[in-house]
């Protein structure tokens, strides 16, 4: 379970914006994604950023690269090594954009789509 609660995967689970969260359809199975401070650290080592701000004007900048990608989705709760073999549903652009969803509520809050 995610720490939300809800079952990762299980295709019936709905993100809360509020506590940060976003859908991620992978083999149209629902998978409920959300960043922890602890998430954001490993993915600093991970992508070689200096700190939070050059990791999130990476992707506002849109110089990220795919594994840039897989790894903040990963980082969010996305199951680990799937996203090379899963179908995306809406394709590697829905991929970015509940990427940058994920950035954005991560650290503004909601905002309307």
């Amino acid at each position: 379970m995610s720490a939300g609660g809800k079952k990762r995967g299980s295709g019936k689970a709905r993100p809360n914006p509020h506590r940060g969260e976003v859908a991620l359809t992978l083999d149209g199975k629902v998978h409920v994604l959300r960043l922890s401070l602890g998430a954001l650290a490993r993915l600093e080592a991970r992508l070689g950023a200096d700190s939070l701000t050059d990791l999130v004007a990476r992707f506002e900048s849109g110089t990220f690269r795919a594994a840039d990608l897989v790894a903040l989705l990963e980082a969010g709760g996305a199951p680990a090594g799937k996203l090379a073999t899963a179908t995306v549903e809406g394709g590697p652009l829905e991929a970015a954009r509940v990427a940058a969803r994920l950035l954005r509520l991560t650290f503004a809050g909601v905002h309307p789509e």
